[in-house]
């Protein structure tokens, strides 16, 4: 029987990050994935095959609308959305081929099939022939990640009422497609069909869509998937989601009580994610899952059985492949003897629409909540040269500061590259810079990141230049 420093049950993100930076700490490692392929949810059917046909879409979008403006003329412009599928696959092949290079590269024992507790120290393997074997290590992390939730009435069959899984699979660009949730999954696929050609609508519960973000990137957001003639159902209770054969029918209750259907070829069903631990044997060892099915952990991501830990979307938290990346670095770690640290706070949410959202920190709703005294400033991408340039003027930044201190509390974005642009807020807040700190950095022109400069003299003292 193979005996390991470290076994990690899980190939995604969290649990491949945290394998190699415990054999970077000269832990012997193993990793057991269930799939044939390692990477997990993110980057067989989630994080990297989502942006693969986000770009695929937005290159054929500017084709059709913004290549005539900058003097380039096109004849015959189609989809050929098996093609890109394909390329979609490619990318996702590379990516998981990557990952499989680095285990190798690091000495990392790989094990193929469903990771399950015998006891604390000991893990049963079993294959997809149900052959069996067991392993033993000192110290186990479980990072299964999730997969995708639903609620009654919406359960998804997979052929009409789909999930993102399917979303990426498709062999056909549907004339009409509901979704089911304004949150990223659902407008980040949405938008994907919609730049193609669907007619997208979206069915959300809530007053907002990505209402966990600050209201003003909501707020803007929505005026820019409008204009990809995507249409908004708020605050629309869905009641039941039937596969009529040949295509859905999505009833729901709006903010009136009154009942009204939705018809089209799919429906997505993007009401977030769960935890998955099905198969995992936890009652072998004595642990259980709070009432989101999640594994509890302590501060150090510890579970109630000592030499077990657990991290990324299996625990608390937001479910983001970075997040669990910082955690598997932790925990390795952390059962190395470091003294490493995570700021939650600090960890930035990006929405890959285009323009892309992203922020971090504090909302604007948040600090009200919080009686926290603050002071806000904008500034709109439209206002710089190079916006203008590249066409790419939807959108803004805002910058939250605290009235006394002027440390900056929250960073909001929307615009192009708002993914990258939040970095500048991450490493400021990380250090616990101030607006006026951003103010005195000399940022290149012209570039997006002025925008950020000029958010900050906004939150200074509404002394903004170009504006």
């Amino acid at each position: 029987m193979s005996k390991y420093d470290v076994t990690i049950i899980g190939s995604g993100p969290g649990g491949y990050v945290s394998a190699i930076r415990c054999a970077q700490l000269g832990l012997k490692t193993a990793i057991i994935e269930k799939y044939d392929t390692l990477g997990g949810t993110c980057l067989n059917v989630g994080c990297i095959p989502s942006k693969a046909l986000l770009d695929s879409s937005e290159h054929y979008h500017n084709a059709e609308s913004a290549f005539e403006e900058h003097g380039i003329g096109l004849k015959d412009l189609k989809v050929d959305f098996k093609q890109m599928i394909e390329r979609k696959n490619k990318v996702v092949d590379q990516t998981c081929q990557g990952v499989k290079f680095l285990m190798d590269k690091n000495k990392i024992d790989v094990h193929h099939g469903v990771g399950s507790f015998v006891d604390k120290n000991t893990v049963k393997i079993t294959d997809k022939d149900g052959k069996e074997t067991e392993i033993k290590s000192d110290k186990i992390i479980i990072a299964t990640g999730s997969k995708p939730n639903y609620f009654p009435g919406m359960e998804p069959d997979k052929k009409r009422i789909i999930t993102s899984t399917e979303a990426l699979e498709l062999k056909e660009v549907p004339k009409k497609m509901i979704v089911i949730g304004g949150g990223v999954i659902g407008l980040e696929l949405g938008s994907v069909y919609a730049r193609l050609g669907a007619q997208v609508e979206v069915v959300e519960f809530a007053k907002s869509i990505i209402p966990t973000m600050d209201v003003t990137m909501g707020k803007e957001l929505t005026k820019v998937l409008k204009k990809l003639k995507m249409k908004f159902n708020m605050e629309h209770k869905v009641q039941n989601v039937e596969n009529t054969g040949k295509g859905v029918k999505v009833t729901a209750l709006n903010k009136k009580d009154e009942e009204v259907t939705f018809e089209a070829d799919y429906c997505l069903v993007s009401v977030g994610r769960k935890a998955y631990t099905e198969g995992l044997g936890l009652e072998n060892v004595g642990l259980k899952t709070n009432d989101r099915g999640q594994v509890e952990v302590n501060e150090n991501l510890q579970t109630s059985v000592d030499n077990i830990y657990a991290i990324g979307d299996v625990v608390r938290g937001a479910m983001l492949a970075h997040k669990a990346e910082e955690e598997g670095t932790f925990v390795a770690e952390k059962i190395a003897g470091q003294i490493p640290h995570i700021n939650y706070n600090l960890i930035p949410g990006v929405v890959y629409t285009w323009p892309e959202v992203a922020a971090v920190g504090k909302t604007e709703q948040e600090l009200k909540e919080e009686g926290v005294e603050f002071k806000s400033g904008s500034f709109p991408m439209k206002a710089l040269g190079r916006a203008r340039a590249s066409m790419d003027i939807q959108g803004l930044v805002k910058i939250l500061a605290d009235k006394e201190t002027d440390e900056i509390l929250g960073m909001h974005i929307i615009g192009a590259r708002a993914a990258d642009l939040i970095m500048e807020g991450v490493v400021a807040m990380e250090y616990r810079a101030s607006a006026e700190d951003l103010v005195r950095m000399s940022h290149p022109h012209p570039t997006y990141s002025e925008a950020v400069r000029e958010a900050a003299m906004a939150a200074t003292e509404d002394r903004p230049i170009h504006i």
